[in-house]
């Protein structure tokens, strides 16, 4: 091929004329041009390829690899105008680009809101003191029926604690060895004090291990562990409150180890309420506030000073002080215990045995880990006669 053939087009006749009689181009022949008439055609420069753009809206992938022309199709038609740009595919031009903002609409004001309890409180202070009376009843009257309390509400809290784990996460602690044993671990401490206690938590882990053998070996460390916790989160920490009761003053001492936890729990939420304002954990429970800990504190204190002088043998107004500062931070720690786990099992409350209440474990949830701690600083101050 020669530099002359991307010169002018041949003439009819010519070698490389492409006529319409012709089935195509000969070779070597000079591209064709556009079907014009012949003297259009010489006064129409060839179109330049662009790279592809897509259509507006449309897919990069699918016209991936399809010629478009940047010119226009037509001697007339407006350069900026191509046969694909209407009012529907570009609508960027179809409103104005930069729109005069309207004027904010005026919002009402904010109305404010009033404080809740979340919880029917009525409900709630009739079963606090229906159970108030039940437990001072047995507590005064003969010592083994407050330990049979005791153990009622430990197997009611196991089988809550049990059902929960179950529904939530697939854990199936065994019910029956931990029911069993819990209940026999109350008696044992009562009996035997604190070795009978942790004699009665061995045999108990012991059997969860045993009974949980007879099923499929899938879960199975889980199930146990959840059992053996369990066993110790509720029947051994219970055990102390039995354990208090043996003592000459048994009966005060457990009903100032239950007024200072209750006192607790109403400072709190009575100081809370009304002044809370900062967070003491807000990813465990947003309820508690700093302020409300504060109220705990102060008082269980004051409780504490008035029932170690005026209801324990021997004790000492400042021993209460004491006394009461230590239960209002193991009531909190507890509260804050049972918040988490109930959080990780995504539920408010383990039951609903207790109307305004929860459930048992609801209300054993500052009880449990303040039982060890108070029957710890009693026989430090007065002994364990």
């Amino acid at each position: 091929m020669n530099d002359s053939s991307w010169g002018a087009p041949p003439a009819a006749g010519q070698a490389g004329y492409w006529g319409p009689t012709d089935r195509g181009p000969v070779q070597g022949a000079a591209p064709a041009g556009p079907a014009y008439d012949a003297p259009e055609a010489q006064q129409t420069r060839p179109m330049p390829i662009v790279p592809d753009v897509p259509a507006y809206g449309g897919d990069q992938d699918d016209d991936r690899g399809a010629a478009r022309l940047s010119g226009p199709l037509f001697r007339h038609q407006p350069p900026h105008t191509r046969s694909h740009d209407t009012p529907q595919a570009r609508p960027s031009e179809a409103a104005p680009q930069n729109p005069e903002p309207m004027p904010d609409a005026p919002q009402p004001a904010p109305q404010p809101q009033k404080k809740s309890a979340g919880r029917d409180l009525s409900a709630a202070i009739g079963v606090g003191v229906g159970l108030g009376v039940v437990i001072v009843a047995s507590l005064f009257i003969v010592k083994a029926l407050f330990v049979g309390v005791i153990a009622v509400a430990v197997v009611v809290g196991l089988w809550e604690l049990t059902k929960r784990l179950e529904e939530r996460k697939g854990v199936k602690a065994p019910v029956v060895p931990l029911a069993l044993g819990g209940a026999a671990m109350v008696v044992a401490g009562y009996v035997r004090g604190a070795e009978g206690a942790w004699v009665s938590m061995a045999l108990t882990a012991l059997a969860v291990l045993v009974w949980r053998m007879t099923e499929p070996p899938e879960g199975y460390l889980k199930d146990v562990t959840a059992g053996v916790f369990a066993a110790f989160y509720v029947p051994f920490l219970a055990t102390f409150v039995a354990m208090m009761l043996t003592a000459d003053d048994g009966p005060w001492r457990v009903l100032t180890f239950l007024l200072l936890t209750v006192v607790s729990d109403t400072g709190a939420y009575a100081v809370g309420w009304r002044f809370g304002k900062h967070k003491l954990a807000p990813r465990i429970s947003p309820g508690k506030t700093r302020e409300g800990l504060l109220g705990a504190v102060s008082f269980a204190m004051v409780a504490g000073a008035l029932c170690m002088q005026f209801l324990i043998d021997d004790g000492i107004w400042w021993q209460g002080l004491l006394l009461g500062l230590a239960v209002a931070a193991s009531a909190t720690l507890g509260d804050l215990g049972e918040s988490m786990i109930k959080r990780d099992l995504g539920i408010k409350d383990m039951g609903t045995l207790l109307p305004g209440h929860g459930g048992i474990m609801d209300r054993l949830d500052s009880l449990l880990p303040t039982a060890p701690v108070v029957w710890l600083l009693l026989v430090l101050f007065v002994g364990s006669g």
